[in-house]
């Protein structure tokens, strides 16, 4: 089918939103993909398993392989057994895209001790054990004398690294996700693991009250380009933090006394990714028109 022939990939939070296109995404490039949604509530209450059902069925469509996956991905043994349902019913494992999350927003002072470590253990705890398991999948394919391979993204949030009103708990998450990355991608460079990190900004259920109407120009579907072609054999980079939001793609770099910014000459244009996209996946229709990220980014004061 394309690029990821034979690639097996696990995307968390894929039921929804962002983390649905990234699975759909990698799908139709050929890759075969577990799809993990809990199935709760944007404050992480309750499960169904329905939303990843429904994912799976929309990849066996497309005539690719996929199994559902219920995981609570903060829950280090059914963490450890999703890594093992990739490689013992999809014969393998080759990306790991963290995406799920969940929000309990609330001022600082007023937030509760359970909101804190409900998003910090889904969020931080809930990219770590899915990576850790992962890791050491590929750590023994290596000590076997396979050739490994392994990518991983995880999704770090601005609010993590520019702040935002009434999310102590996500942003403090979503900064600590930054470091996991960085330190993954020191670690795992002898196993040939890249580890890189996507910021997005897109309009979902979790960002619709946020974003306003404004919103709706960011589409999920914008952001997925830019991890399809992390996950790909192209990509070469690790270490790498990247924003996406409306079709534009940026570096984004930190400085001792500067905080976080996009690097001036840094912004990396939809067309580069779609040139990527296109060989790897063959699919068109991603791109976002120039005069629609200009839009994007009047309206939301993004990428300044």
């Amino acid at each position: 089918m394309g690029h990821f022939d034979g690639k097996v990939a696990i995307v968390t939070g894929a039921g929804r939103g962002i983390g649905r296109e990234h699975a759909l995404a990698l799908a139709r490039a050929g890759a075969s993909v577990v799809v993990n949604d809990l199935g709760a509530t944007l404050a992480g209450e309750g499960a169904d398993a329905t939303p990843a059902q429904q994912v799976v069925a929309e990849i066996e469509s497309l005539g690719a392989r996929a199994v559902a996956n219920g995981a609570n991905v903060a829950d280090w043994d059914e963490s450890e057994a999703m890594v093992r349902q990739a490689v013992d019913e999809l014969g393998g494992l080759h990306i790991l895209v963290n995406n799920a999350g969940i929000t309990r927003d609330r001022m600082l002072v007023n937030m509760t001790e359970d909101e804190w470590d409900d998003v910090i253990a889904v969020h931080l705890k809930g990219h770590f054990a899915p990576t850790r398991h992962a890791a050491a999948y590929w750590r023994e394919r290596v000590k076997a004398g396979e050739e490994v391979r392994g990518r991983v993204i995880n999704t770090p949030s601005p609010s993590g690294v520019f702040g935002n009103v009434g999310q102590t708990n996500y942003g403090a998450a979503k900064a600590g996700l930054i470091g996991l990355s960085n330190v993954l991608a020191v670690e795992g460079a002898r196993n040939n693991i890249l580890s890189n990190v996507i910021m997005p900004v897109a309009y979902t259920r979790m960002t619709e009250e946020l974003l306003g109407d404004a919103g709706q120009l960011l589409t999920a579907e914008s952001v997925t380009p830019m991890v399809t072609y992390l996950c790909s054999e192209a990509n070469t980079t690790t270490h790498g933090a990247f924003s996406a939001a409306g079709g534009r793609y940026a570096k984004v770099f930190t400085g001792l006394a500067q905080g976080w910014f996009a690097g001036k000459g840094a912004t990396v244009t939809a067309e580069d990714i779609q040139a990527h996209y296109d060989e790897i996946t063959k699919e068109e229709g991603y791109i976002v028109p120039q005069s629609t990220q200009d839009e994007i980014m009047t309206l939301l004061g993004l990428f300044a």
